[in-house]
């Protein structure tokens, strides 16, 4: 289902202007608070990983410029690189039409996923054969 907020902004003329504040405030987050996030790299546009962000994680993520998400596992803020040194370096962000998910643009430093790949989608699905192949560089 759209929301109201958003589809007034469909409306709205290229390069018109909303309060950041305003619009944060009408993101879509579910029951436990998170909205989606995908991290693209800025430069080659490859999607290097999909996480989830509290308010305090994206508001946090815009005042730092490093890349802050929420862990569900841990249930606390997780800064990307904090304990690996694979940080991320927020270069832009973005709503979908929706208000319901995120894209980050970032300058990834080292590897984005936790097993040393440089990106998380690393298992590729081969549906002719009905397989599912490794692909990137093995940590």
């Amino acid at each position: 289902m759209k929301h109201d907020y958003f589809e007034k902004l469909e409306s709205a003329s290229d390069l018109t202007s909303f309060s950041l504040d305003e619009v944060i405030g009408q993101l879509v987050f579910n029951e436990q608070g998170l909205i989606p996030v995908i991290t693209q790299d800025a430069e080659t546009k490859d999607v290097l990983m999909f996480a989830w962000m509290n308010k305090e994680a994206l508001e946090l993520t815009l005042s730092t410029k490093r890349v802050t998400y929420w862990s569900r596992s841990r249930k606390q803020l997780w800064i990307k690189g904090e304990t690996s040194g694979h940080t991320q370096s927020l270069v832009s962000m973005a709503f979908d039409c929706d208000g319901d998910v995120v894209l980050c643009q970032v300058v990834q430093f080292g590897a984005a996923c936790h097993t040393g790949r440089p990106n998380c989608f690393y298992l590729s699905v081969d549906a002719e054969h009905r397989q599912v192949l490794i692909s990137g560089d093995a940590p």
